[in-house]
């Protein structure tokens, strides 16, 4: 299955950049890297970048460089490189202002129960996709899915990112993908934010980055439609997130093990 902004393919699709936009150069530098590598590839691609980070730890935390500037940036990258692009929403309100710059929606898993922001992000006519919640079973995604199909949207995804763990980790039920594909949607895993080690006494979420290509491994295997990255020229300077994202110049040599591994189980299909 396939998010209807993207051609049909027999490889997974890919959701990647960075955390959140940080600048114009960084974005475009970051897209022109992953778009000729999905293109080498043929990996259906859609860029990743975050206008606002709502959720932070610490008041002191970096949310981003102001809504309107980072989503023109956002509309940039699509504009320039030809490729849909994906940001987060965190309010009713939100919704209707990002669709005017983005293709796809996405619900940050903390909020996808909120029915109004569901609702909203349906009637926006774009791709709704819903990040699963750290605390819930992949069966009750299944009412998120309902909710913005029964408010008339008609592309909806479902992301896994890991089950909460004790207070400072995650882990990835892999049967969740399977059943999770029952809805009749495309069901994506989130390499990087399954990583998460959240609640660290500092305030700044940990990870664990050297377990991506695992558990990207592990999606692949067990028949994920797309996959979820966060990657940066060099996470350590980071502004949101670094501590779990992959990167920039390790993606190529994931890919080509990813798209190995989706190539030789379509071959026993």
């Amino acid at each position: 299955m396939q998010l209807k902004c993207l051609p049909q393919s027999d490889n997974f699709f890919l959701l990647a950049g960075p955390c959140v936009i940080e600048g114009e150069k960084m974005a475009l530098d970051i897209a022109e890297k992953i778009v000729s590598e999905c293109q080498r590839l043929a990996i259906p691609y859609v860029f990743k970048g975050s206008y606002r980070k709502a959720n932070r730890s610490r008041i002191d935390s970096f949310t981003g460089i102001g809504d309107e500037a980072a989503l023109k940036i956002l509309r940039k990258v699509r504009d320039t490189f030809g490729v849909p692009v994906v940001t987060d929403i965190h309010s009713p309100e939100e919704a209707e202002m990002a669709a005017e710059y983005v293709d796809v929606l996405q619900i940050p898993a903390f909020l996808c129960r909120q029915t109004d922001l569901l609702v909203a992000a349906a009637r926006t006519g774009k791709t709704v996709n819903i990040k699963k919640g750290q605390f819930l079973s992949p069966e009750a995604m299944g009412f998120a899915v309902g909710k913005v199909r029964d408010a008339g949207g008609t592309d909806v995804a479902v992301t896994e990112r890991g089950v909460t763990f004790g207070y400072q980790d995650l882990v990835v039920d892999y049967r969740g993908i399977p059943e999770m594909q029952k809805f009749g949607c495309p069901v994506i895993l989130d390499a990087t934010h399954s990583l998460q080690q959240p609640n660290q006494p500092k305030g700044v979420t940990g990870g664990r980055p050297d377990l991506i290509e695992t558990i990207a491994r592990a999606g692949v295997a067990t028949g994920v439609d797309g996959l979820f990255l966060e990657t940066h020229p060099d996470p350590s300077q980071a502004k949101s997130d670094g501590a779990n994202m992959l990167p920039l110049q390790q993606l190529p040599r994931l890919l080509d093990r990813l798209v190995a591994l989706r190539q030789t189980i379509n071959g026993f299909k």
